[in-house]
């Protein structure tokens, strides 16, 4: 069972996804807004949060911003607009899934099954600290450190360089990462990969050229 927060303005949307959610074995709790989401968030801890974008008082978007900052507990947005744009800056946000209104309570359902699944299941255990000059990545500690300096990165970004880290020297397909990373390939898209590694390029500085583009297949992590 996983304690699941729902915030949407609308209410009959809280009770569809409450009532499939609790028949799925979950705990829902609900939220009409943003700025009560993110206060819930202090008070309580949660496996996952479903949230809308458009809503009074603090929009979804804010609110994730504001929630990162003390958290990583997995998002997926919500909103009746389907623009890249707007799914691109949820993805840069740290968002771990984005559905569009309207939906099917059971895709949501599976989708949360799937974001709850990566989430619990076990990593290898890394017992080494890989130095590649002055970039230093640390696994187990989720740190990465540029010429001793901490470098702040969304969870995506890290899971990403990490991933790209433990398979260096190896081509891997955007499909590829985005099957391995994100969970599934058919609900994401190659931008959504070329999006996250240019900003991961920004945040490596200097060490950027690590990451190498490989034209018609994706990219690798070389060392």
């Amino acid at each position: 069972m996983a304690k699941i927060l729902v915030v949407d303005d609308e209410q009959k949307i809280r009770e569809v996804i409450r009532e499939y959610g609790t028949f799925n074995g979950h705990e829902i709790s609900e939220a009409a807004d943003g700025m009560s989401a993110v206060g819930l968030c202090k008070l309580n801890e949660y496996d996952l949060i479903i949230m809308d974008i458009m809503m009074p008082k603090l929009d979804g978007f804010s609110a994730c911003k504001e929630i990162r900052k003390f958290s990583n507990v997995p998002i997926i947005m919500l909103s009746a607009r389907g623009e890249e744009y707007d799914k691109l800056f949820g993805f840069e946000l740290g968002i771990d899934d984005y559905v569009v209104k309207p939906f099917s309570p059971k895709e949501l359902m599976a989708r949360v099954n799937a974001v709850l699944s990566r989430k619990s299941a076990p990593e290898k255990a890394e017992l080494e600290v890989m130095q590649f000059d002055g970039l230093e990545i640390n696994i187990p500690a989720r740190t990465v450190t540029i010429d001793g300096e901490k470098v702040e990165l969304t969870p995506k970004e890290y899971e990403l360089l990490f991933y790209l880290v433990k398979n260096k020297n190896i081509a891997l397909s955007r499909d590829k990462l985005l099957s391995d990373i994100w969970g599934y390939d058919f609900f994401g898209d190659d931008r959504t990969i070329d999006t996250h590694i240019k900003n991961l390029r920004n945040n490596l500085g200097k060490y950027r050229d690590y990451i190498v583009t490989l034209r018609g297949v994706g990219y690798k992590f070389e060392a």
